[in-house]
């Protein structure tokens, strides 16, 4: 988690270190270490309790990471296009300020809710559970967590999310995964971004950006999207989509195990 940057302490989780909460006061006295750790198991238990709500609406929640101006919403935007509804789609914003990004979503049809984190470079547990509260799931398949743009704090905090997602445009360089591991390595897919460009800037190789996360030792799918031009966006969408069916078949097992156990 954030030990460096003073982040730890977010709009989500203030409450718990407020006067009266329950991580106000460590068992021998104020020492940070215990804070941050107290701090870290309360996010992760709201954490699995967001997981369990996604879980119960059969809603396949994803998490996009990048670092600031990767094109996130712009992915969204066409990644909403693209889908026509045949999954539906709601999306949880993270910025700092301004409800920018929530906007452009909701002009596409799609819910969304903007959470402002203030001084916080990223989402936690806390401020995803809250931000649930103004979604309804019901008929929803996909949920979109659209995080803080930051390569480093947002790898740290488990949201609910069953899956990472994170961005890399072409004009930030192919070296990323190897500069910010942390963050490549809590990948499930990576999608370098705004692939129309690599012919344009020439100086982006994404065999060397691939060869950098695998030796990370992740095996992490890698595809490259334009949002602009569509390309790559289909093998984006079936990546999705089976995903969201993989979550259905895991839970219609769990229930049939049930079943049989009764």
């Amino acid at each position: 988690m954030c030990e460096t940057c003073g982040c730890n302490v977010t709009p989500g989780n203030e409450h718990l270190v407020a006067a009266g909460g329950h991580l106000a006061k460590t068992s021998a006295g104020s020492e940070s270490v215990e804070v941050l750790k107290g701090l870290l198991h309360a996010n992760d238990h709201q954490a699995a309790h967001n997981r369990e709500h996604f879980e119960r609406h059969n809603v396949l929640a994803v998490n996009l990471m990048s670092s600031p101006g990767a094109g996130k919403t712009a992915l969204l935007e066409a990644s909403i296009e693209a889908l026509g509804g045949s999954l539906k789609t709601a999306v949880v914003e993270g910025d700092l300020e301004t409800e920018n990004d929530a906007e452009r979503i909701r002009r596409k049809g799609v819910p969304a809710v903007q959470i402002s984190t203030g001084s916080a470079c990223h989402l936690d547990a806390h401020m995803v559970h809250s931000a649930l509260h103004e979604l309804d799931l019901d008929g929803v398949d996909v949920v979109f967590i659209e995080n803080v743009g930051n390569l480093v704090c947002p790898a740290s905090f488990d949201l609910g999310q069953h899956l990472n997602v994170t961005l890399l445009s072409t004009p930030e360089g192919h070296d990323k995964p190897a500069k910010y591991p942390v963050m490549f390595r809590a990948a499930d897919l990576v999608v370098i971004t705004k692939a129309d460009l690599l012919q344009v800037l020439g100086d982006f190789d994404p065999a060397y950006a691939t060869s950098c996360l695998r030796r990370l030792a992740s095996q992490a799918p890698v595809l490259e999207v334009s949002a602009r031009s569509g390309a790559g966006l289909s093998q984006w969408l079936d990546w999705i989509r089976r995903e969201h069916a993989e979550l259905g078949r895991a839970r219609n097992l769990v229930k049939k195990v049930g079943g049989d156990a009764a």
